[in-house]
């Protein structure tokens, strides 16, 4: 998710400090993404530095106003007008770990696959008995949070429908094909041999 971006967005409404952009951009997502101030100001740093947003103002508190730019309010509409890039490989780390476990010998792999259905089934039973914390049940923030909470919600549904898809896949192969030895064909590059000095 691009914070950059995100803070970006909330700074095309009006000039905002540090702990203000930090409250709006938990207003806006439902509280479901924690940021710490300290990464609020290297990402409005960054924005300066990039010429997307400058300071302005400082109240009688202390407080800096930073204020959006022209390229900035581009960036903005050019970020809301496109869609999202997912990556074309895999940093999933339930998918490579069980991609790996198939392939190690010995490796009870129903039984990773069933640690993570439970651990899952928890996940999405804690999610749909969550209920909005905020005093106004139908107001914009209100949304914000369910949109967020319903995203969490159907990943989560998407994970324990691939777990059954891997159960199906795996129970489809005889046990002897699921076991991958290492490799006798060794690279080609690798760290050279230490010369003995």
């Amino acid at each position: 998710m691009s914070v950059r971006l995100s803070l970006l967005a909330i700074l095309d409404q009006g000039p905002c400090y540090g702990y203000q952009l930090r409250s709006e951009f938990d207003r806006r997502t439902g509280s479901t993404w924690p940021l710490n101030v300290g990464q609020i100001y290297n990402t409005l740093d960054r924005l300066e530095r990039d010429g997307l947003v400058e300071k302005g103002a400082v109240d009688e508190q202390g407080h800096v106003y930073w204020q959006i730019t022209d390229a900035g309010r581009a960036e903005v509409s050019s970020w809301l007008r496109s869609p999202v890039e997912r990556p074309s490989g895999t940093r999933d780390e339930l998918a490579i770990k069980l991609a790996v476990a198939a392939t190690l010998p010995g490796v009870d792999v129903a039984g990773v696959i069933q640690e993570q259905r439970r651990a899952s089934l928890a996940q999405a039973a804690e999610l749909r008995a969550a209920v909005y914390p905020g005093p106004d049940a139908d107001g914009p923030e209100q949304l914000a949070w369910s949109l967020v909470t319903d995203s969490m919600i159907f990943a989560v549904e998407a994970e324990l429908r691939w777990l059954e898809h891997v159960e199906q896949r795996l129970g489809q192969r005889p046990e002897r094909t699921l076991g991958l030895e290492l490799s006798t064909v060794r690279p080609k590059r690798g760290r050279p041999a230490r010369s003995a000095a």
